[in-house]
């Protein structure tokens, strides 16, 4: 088990419409200019974002290796550590966290 940064990238950009780009120090994917995962420069995790009741769905579900992610105040998303993440899990997550922010057209084509 366990999945390097290269997985991540992989599995984010095949994705449609995605693409990689900086975000301050960190590398994050984007979906129609919308950020919906960030790798920090360490590459020990990414940064996914998803809705709280995901987040909490996925942390009970795979202690150890999802957490949550706060910004400020706010629950953003998870933390997925990427020496424990299951490819499998991952890409679920990755896949949420690319339909909340894809336009309703692109939606439709990947549903379809």
């Amino acid at each position: 088990m366990g999945v390097g940064v290269s997985t991540v990238r992989r599995l984010a950009l095949s994705l449609p419409e995605s693409a990689e780009a900086p975000h301050h120090d960190m590398t994050s994917f984007r979906v129609a200019g919308k950020i919906f995962a960030t790798v920090p420069p360490s590459g020990e995790r990414v940064h996914i974002f998803i809705s709280g009741d995901e987040v909490a769905a996925y942390c009970a579900e795979y202690p150890g290796v999802v957490e949550e992610l706060w910004w400020g105040k706010k629950l953003s998303g998870c933390r997925v550590l990427l020496h424990e993440a299951p490819v499998a899990v991952l890409r679920e997550l990755l896949t949420e966290a690319w339909r909340r922010k894809a336009p309703k057209k692109s939606l439709a084509r990947f549903d379809g």
